[in-house]
């Protein structure tokens, strides 16, 4: 008791301590400065608890090695078409041929419809894991939250199912394939199962569906304010983001922000097979979620080298509302004169090299 009771003091007393310039102050407790979201029904977490403090027990190639580790979930996005056509479980031995081959005039058949979903549902099942165990500390320290007054504090489970049960997220995009897919709305190509992932058309895809979703995300804001409010704005109570918000908005605003941009990329991109559709769509749904985190995620400093899409850019556009309106990329943002860095926004909304 005596020793838990001497450990309590000490974590009181380093608590309580604030390291500047000229340095350590130690403030009394009621100077300690808690802030808060503007969504009503979240908490912050103490800055103190996730960020200031560093576990320097844990060496230094364990916290910074360990957490790359983490890339291996974009190979995971894919892991339903990369093992259906690079592998012993090859679909043409899983499945019969009457299930895939198609003949004059048939009518589209549901197993392509199928493992397009299933491919997007096991990249999410991958992306929960991953960020899991990074939000946790099992990849290494506890990582830095985005957004300096902290990241949001939630129950896993709350987020999980708030998530996956959002009538405007992935129930809306089933619906919209499954309508696509099965009337035949999409080009011929898509339903060929001919040949593998087809990387410049993958690649297209993801382009062109960002900058028509840069162009659709902008006239959302500019519009008029009604427009606004029945789209976007749900969406916007979010200032500090989690993962967790990144479908979590409004019908409208998921049918003019990415269903629409979807079918004009569908009928731009008129050259995929199933296997490039079905590598851009999960490639897609999981980008869009990833840069939602509250934290900062381990490629983040690659990715802004090359103008890529990171949670820190999208935070820039919830907490401020009229920059970064990309997602994926943030070239369309750089051309039209809309892209701001976090980095210009440190100390006062966001901790600094995010």
């Amino acid at each position: 008791k005596e020793r838990t009771s001497n450990g309590e003091q000490n974590l009181r007393a380093f608590m309580t301590m604030i390291i500047s310039e000229d340095g350590v102050k130690e403030l009394p407790p009621s100077e300690l400065i808690t802030t808060s979201d503007s969504e009503s029904d979240s908490e912050v977490e103490s800055n103190a608890d996730r960020n200031n403090i560093k576990d320097k027990s844990k060496p230094g190639y364990y916290s910074t090695t360990l957490p790359w580790l983490g890339c291996l979930v974009w190979p995971m996005v894919l892991v339903v078409p990369l093992i259906l056509t690079q592998s012993p479980l090859s679909y043409n031995g899983v499945f019969p041929k009457s299930w895939y081959e198609y003949k004059a005039d048939e009518r589209p058949k549901p197993l392509g419809l199928f493992l397009g979903i299933f491919a997007v549902a096991v990249g999410q099942i991958f992306v929960l894991i991953f960020f899991y165990l990074y939000k946790h500390g099992y990849l290494g320290p506890v990582p830095k939250s985005i957004q300096s007054k902290g990241a949001r504090q939630y129950e896993w489970y709350e987020g999980v199912t708030t998530h996956l049960a959002q009538p405007e997220g992935f129930v809306l995009l089933a619906l919209y394939l499954s309508i696509t897919w099965m009337f035949n709305l999409i080009p011929s190509s898509y339903y060929s199962f001919n040949g593998f992932i087809q990387w410049p058309e993958t690649f297209f895809c993801l382009v062109l569906q960002d900058g028509v979703q840069y162009a659709m995300h902008r006239l959302e804001h500019v519009v008029s304010f009604k427009f606004y409010e029945m789209s976007h704005k749900p969406h916007h109570r979010f200032t500090n983001p989690r993962l967790f918000d990144a479908f979590n908005g409004s019908m409208a605003d998921t049918i003019i922000m990415i269903l629409v941009p979807l079918f004009i990329t569908a009928h731009i991109v008129r050259t995929c097979n199933v296997w490039s559709y079905m590598a851009f769509g999960s490639l897609y749904a999981n980008w869009l979620t990833l840069i939602h985190s509250e934290y900062v995620l381990p490629w983040d400093g690659v990715f802004r080298l090359l103008g890529m899409g990171t949670p820190g850019d999208h935070h820039v556009h919830h907490k401020f509302f009229k920059f970064n309106y990309g997602h994926l990329f943030m070239w369309f943002d750089q051309f039209g004169g809309t892209y701001r860095s976090p980095k210009e926004f440190s100390r006062r909304a966001f901790h600094e090299n995010v």
